[in-house]
């Protein structure tokens, strides 16, 4: 696809709806698979609709530190200039979390469909179907034929602003994620006790060993 004029792009922003978003944010240490069902109609026809179907998948997000966001930011400042910004945003650094996010929407994964009918009924339809399944990580928009990638930036912004709150609570806590790791493996000792000594490992890797030892006991006795 070529490269959107602006108008294009603008005309996609303003003329897209996420109809049904996902009923749960992104992952904070791990990928998400989001599934997604875009809506929109065929240019100079009558009732014909297309539905296309696929997956984008979203990384672990990160939190920008102020020398990464600086170098980002602050190109084209002037040097001393620049300095003062790092100082400041170093100084407010436990008031200031802002995440990276990395998306890929993988093409080969989307199914194609055309429809004969009224938008307004293929997208009722979809959405009463998608509810029904209750697929947590599922979302529906409704949205223009060309350029229709744009639409899934629309939808992209909207998960992003429905699970950074979350994600950023969660990165403060754990910033590496060892302890979110920590508890997975537990969860799988549990369930198999063949799993304990990479439990062990685990915690001996982290440093972390004194800390869950009365638990990791604990489990080893129940």
């Amino acid at each position: 696809m070529e490269q959107p004029s602006q108008f294009d792009f603008w005309y996609a922003v303003n003329n897209t709806e996420v109809v049904l978003k996902p009923s749960q944010p992104l992952e904070t240490f791990g990928t998400t698979t989001l599934h997604y069902h875009l809506v929109s109609a065929l240019m100079d026809s009558v009732d014909q609709v297309r539905v296309r179907q696929g997956k984008i998948h979203a990384y672990r997000p990160s939190i920008l530190t102020p020398d990464t966001l600086g170098q980002s930011l602050l190109e084209g400042f002037a040097e001393g200039e620049a300095e003062r910004y790092m100082d400041w945003l170093r100084q407010h650094q436990d008031h200031l979390v802002i995440l990276q996010y990395g998306f890929k929407v993988k093409k080969e994964t989307i199914d194609d469909e055309q429809i004969t009918d009224n938008i307004d009924a293929v997208t009722e339809r979809i959405r009463k179907d998608l509810e029904a399944r209750d697929q947590p990580m599922t979302a529906l928009v409704r949205g223009v034929e060309e350029p229709w990638e744009v639409c899934l930036l629309k939808l992209l912004v909207e998960v992003v602003q429905q699970s950074a709150l979350a994600n950023a609570k969660s990165l403060r806590q754990d910033p590496m994620g060892h302890h979110h790791e920590i508890e997975q493996a537990f969860l799988a000792a549990a369930r198999d006790r063949s799993k304990l000594e990479s439990l062990a490992s685990l915690l001996q890797q982290h440093n972390l060993f004194k800390q869950y030892e009365d638990r990791f006991f604990s489990l080893i006795r129940s």
